[in-house]
């Protein structure tokens, strides 16, 4: 089969001739139809010190994907809970089900997590062979919108950790997965959702997702405009993606006292933070966010996305085939893409 793999350290990634996965006992093999292309793709791409601390090359890149069932382990067969020609989505971080964080439910906190197309070979290829414990049925949710479910899931995550109805939001980084953001905040009841980024293209994007305000920090003061649409009061919640320093302190002086920041953002350094002044004495909650809660986000994503109430497609702006990926990774490094999709089979 066709496969996007890493093949060893430094830039690039390489399109090849390998095998087609072995489909264990508990493993469903699945024909990829579509994959997103996300940040961690161009981090690999650039061979950066994430990338080369983490990955072993060889490795089939990719973790965003969509696709039909075209084998079933004789376990995954016996359980029933999947048939042949099912189109799934999977939960892309496999986990060890034993230690502690797996067993009190936390399983998103895993400390053996393997992610596919990091650790282990990921879904840039014609198949992938996934633990039918990850895998999950699409029901009528469309194929392109499956392949986003992992991103789409972390802004699930990020913004439902907070009581949204009725609430006012902010969300800092308009990045494809703060713009899903938007739109989860809208579906869930938000009274007043306001986006922040300094590119238009992602501003634009966020206005599509729903978002009623969108603000600049390049020409706008960001807090100061926050505390006037909320009567000096601040936002209920901000979801901080941008994992920058002055996102950090934007959230921290945009919420209202007693509210929350849930960061989902990864920071590439330190943030000082005075946590008398910003978080102790305002009696802020933060929350981290890890990928997505198994599996209680992906229940009420598919939800939201069967009933209509989040349409993720106005951030989808770019679509490649597998063996354009080096467009893929361009189009997103220049700026001026939501997400992109790959579309691996017809």
């Amino acid at each position: 089969m066709r496969a996007l793999v890493k093949e060893s350290p430094g830039p690039g990634i390489v399109l090849r001739d390998v095998p087609i996965p072995a489909c264990g006992p508990s493993d469903a093999l699945i024909k990829v139809h579509h994959a997103g292309v996300c940040g961690t793709d161009l981090h690999i791409w650039e061979w950066d010190s994430w990338a080369s601390a983490r990955l072993k090359p060889p490795v089939t890149i990719g973790h965003e994907f969509a696709g039909t069932i075209t084998e079933l382990g004789r376990e995954a067969e016996r359980a029933g809970l999947l048939t042949i020609g099912d189109a799934v989505t999977a939960e892309g971080h496999v986990v060890c089900g034993h230690c502690l964080q797996c067993r009190l439910g936390d399983a998103h906190l895993c400390r053996r997590t393997q992610i596919i197309g990091v650790d282990r070979n990921g879904a840039f290829a014609d198949f992938i062979a996934m633990p039918v414990s990850n895998v999950m049925k699409l029901d009528g949710i469309p194929m392109e919108i499956g392949a986003i479910m992992d991103p789409m899931g972390n802004a699930v995550h990020t913004v439902l950790e907070a009581r949204v109805p009725g609430s006012t939001v902010l969300v800092l980084g308009c990045g494809p997965i703060g713009c899903f953001a938007v739109g989860v905040a809208r579906a869930a009841g938000a009274s007043l959702v306001i986006a922040s980024d300094y590119n238009a293209k992602r501003l634009d994007l966020a206005r599509a997702m729903g978002a009623q305000v969108t603000l600049n920090p390049g020409s706008d003061d960001v807090v100061a405009r926050v505390h006037e649409l909320t009567s000096g009061d601040g936002v209920d919640l901000v979801c901080e993606m941008s994992g920058h320093p002055s996102g950090h302190a934007q959230a921290l002086a945009a919420v209202r006292m007693g509210g929350r920041i849930n960061l989902l953002g990864t920071p590439n350094r330190t943030t000082e933070v005075d946590f008398a002044r910003d978080i102790i004495f305002k009696g802020v909650t933060l929350y981290g966010v890890t990928g997505r809660k198994m599996y209680e986000t992906w229940h009420q994503m598919q939800r939201f996305l069967r009933a209509g109430q989040l349409d993720p497609r106005p951030v989808i702006t770019h679509r490649f085939a597998l063996e354009c990926i080096a467009d893929a990774i361009q189009v997103i490094k220049d700026g001026q893409a939501g997400k992109v999709i790959l579309e691996v089979c017809a």
